[in-house]
């Protein structure tokens, strides 16, 4: 009896439900530990401008993520005897046949996930760096990763995912492909606590790293309002297709590793922000996605035969 998609669903629960909202708990409990005696620090106000180019970046992020899956996806069929794919904004598609074709169909999550770990690397040399930037390096290397972790996951229960055809073609055993969600799932949560700290240094007032509920208000109001609310950004580059991919593939990845960033800001000690006083104006993030939008309707969605 195959006991993997038990296992897996299971280790889906607690990594991605229990897991965070423990972390959550355990935070609130610890914030109402503080003395009623101490010092409360002063209150910072909310910097809307960096909530909206946070949004937008988000969005930005995102669609370019994709697209670099979907083109890695085209590209390495371009190159093999008997495929002749076809690039769309939200999808590709292929005419021939290969035996290599199932393989290939995992290189779109391995180059988006490579993509993401180099915006991480990047991302450890901040400071220099422009807010702006720093903060879309953060969005590039959370998408990277929280695009590409899930999909190895769908594939270890369904073939027909892209990953799972690429598992199929290299013969993986039920065990073997749960072993491979396993430690999907287990790096999720280690890269978004990860990915806590540099998000935290954004932070241009002291005040809003100073305490526990400080770290978490600031890291709710600069990534987990703005990635839900570029959500709505992000369908008009999704549409026409089906539901699922419109809008629940955008609040999976979205949900799956806030859920982690948001529950274990409280947790990141030693900040040393860096962000300066202010950030850009939202005019820069705010053409490069509508730019980016009209490549993806104008140009893409028509199909590119390679």
């Amino acid at each position: 009896m195959n006991t993997g998609p038990l296992t897996i669903g299971i280790a889906v629960a607690l990594t991605l439900v229990a897991g965070p909202l423990w972390l959550g708990v355990t935070g609130l409990m610890q914030a109402r530990r503080v003395s009623a005696a101490a010092v409360p620090p002063p209150a910072t106000a909310w910097n809307w401008t960096l909530t909206i180019n946070s949004a937008l970046l988000y969005a930005l992020a995102f669609n370019l993520t994709f697209f670099i899956q979907e083109l890695f996806l085209v590209l390495p069929k371009a190159l093999t005897p008997g495929l002749r794919p076809t690039l769309f904004h939200n999808n590709h598609t292929w005419q021939g046949d290969n035996p290599l074709a199932n393989l290939l169909q995992g290189t779109g999550a391995l180059a988006i996930l490579l993509s993401g770990l180099v915006c991480a690397v990047l991302l450890r040399r901040g400071p220099g760096r422009s807010l702006t930037l720093r903060l879309f390096l953060v969005w590039m290397s959370y998408n990277g990763i929280f695009q590409s972790l899930p999909q190895v996951v769908v594939g270890a229960i369904n073939p027909r995912n892209d990953v799972g055809m690429a598992m199929g073609y290299l013969g993986l055993t039920a065990t073997a492909r749960t072993l491979a969600a396993l430690v999907a799932l287990a790096a999720m949560p280690a890269a978004a606590l990860w990915l806590a700290r540099p998000l935290l240094n954004l932070a241009g007032n002291p005040a809003c790293t100073a305490s526990a509920r400080a770290r978490t208000r600031f890291v709710f109001r600069v990534a987990t309002l703005p990635a839900v609310s570029a959500i709505l950004l992000i369908i008009p580059f999704r549409i026409p297709r089906e539901f699922v991919e419109v809008v629940v593939v955008p609040a999976v990845v979205t949900v799956t590793g806030l859920a982690w960033l948001q529950a274990g800001a409280w947790r990141v000690s030693g900040v040393k922000p860096s962000g300066g006083t202010g950030c850009g104006s939202i005019a820069y993030p705010l053409t490069a996605l509508l730019i980016l939008l009209i490549a993806f309707q104008l140009i893409l969605r028509p199909g590119i035969r390679f």
